[in-house]
């Protein structure tokens, strides 16, 4: 399975340890349909209807003995992240790759972070 990861799984990130034995594809950038918020030393991808920019991150290629390990980093299963489909940008539009959408609320207050999570 193709994931794309946007936060501390990339390489160099906090929890890039979680991806020992996958495969780095290529960087890439999602279409303009999300926002990025820092959630306290982690950041939570958002899907919105309009406003949203291109995130910067990275395709790797998880075996499924991996996707089961990110899914509990991420937290699936208790609802704080989505793994879903993320559309992409050329040349990766037509790539079926999957990622981590925030799913928990956003306060009001919270200003985006910006396309990309400092690493």
């Amino acid at each position: 399975m193709l994931i794309f990861v946007y936060g501390t799984l990339k390489r160099g990130g906090t929890n890039h340890e979680w991806m020992h034995g996958q495969r780095f594809i290529a960087d890439a950038t999602t279409t303009p349909d999300f926002l990025l918020f820092d959630l306290g030393g982690y950041p939570g991808l958002v899907r919105v209807a309009s406003g949203g920019q291109s995130i910067l991150g990275e395709i790797w290629e998880v075996d499924a003995p991996g996707v089961l390990r990110l899914d509990e980093l991420e937290e699936v299963e208790g609802g704080e992240y989505v793994r879903e489909t993320i559309p992409l940008l050329a040349p990766h539009q037509n790539w079926q790759v999957e990622g981590y959408r925030y799913s928990r609320p956003i306060r009001m207050n919270q200003e985006p972070m910006g396309n990309h999570w400092p690493i």
